[in-house]
């Protein structure tokens, strides 16, 4: 099977965090310390949070972002459905300048069904 940009992505996102992480600086590594937690389940569980995560991050437009947040909404069972309800909600309040990010996060979805 021929690697997609998500695949490269993963790797590239993989690569560069244990690079910045090896830089040891205390503020980067409570910033990544403190991401991590904010996707754990607490109040909400994480599933949900994960397609919190995708709304805040098409909303922002933040491609790189999008893919992240698609992939963990596969992993963790979110349907094409689902994911296209809580696109509408970041198109709703994005409003037209997230069409570029929405067609980007469909053909991401897309995508990471194939894998």
């Amino acid at each position: 099977m021929m690697p997609d940009r998500l695949d490269d992505f993963e790797a590239y996102r993989a690569k560069m965090n244990e690079r910045i992480l090896q830089i040891d600086h205390l503020g980067i590594k409570r910033f990544f310390n403190l991401d991590t937690a904010a996707y754990q389940s607490a109040a909400l569980d994480d599933k949900t949070k994960e397609l919190l995560g995708l709304v805040a991050s098409t909303v922002l437009r933040c491609n790189d972002c999008i893919d992240y947040h698609i992939l963990q909404c596969v992993k963790v069972g979110w349907s094409d459905a689902e994911i296209y309800d809580a696109l509408n909600v970041a198109l709703v309040v994005g409003g037209s300048i997230v069409i570029p990010h929405l067609r980007h996060a469909v053909e991401s979805l897309d995508l990471a069904r194939t894998k």
